[in-house]
């Protein structure tokens, strides 16, 4: 029962990554076309690339801290599955 446990922690795991990663990319990638469509409009460019770079800030931290955070849960179900002499 276990091992299916955390087989399924694994699997959903793994699929939680690549969304966070392809929102982080999809991001990422909206702000960079908002930013060239503005790039001719002197004082609407600057505030636009000034708004790539906190978005794109602010968009990397979420990743990491939501790729560590399900790294933690996925190392949990580890350690119950292999028992605590594990390390």
């Amino acid at each position: 029962m276990l091992m299916a446990q955390y087989s399924e922690v694994q699997k959903a795991v793994r699929v939680e990554k690549l969304r966070i990663w392809f929102g982080w990319l999809c991001g990422n990638v909206i702000m960079l076309m908002i930013a060239v469509a503005t790039q001719d409009i002197a004082v609407v460019s600057v505030i636009t690339q000034l708004l790539l770079v906190a978005v794109f800030l602010a968009l990397t931290v979420a990743l990491f801290r939501m790729t560590g955070a399900l790294n933690r849960r996925a190392e949990r179900v580890r350690r119950e599955v292999l028992g605590d002499d594990y390390r």
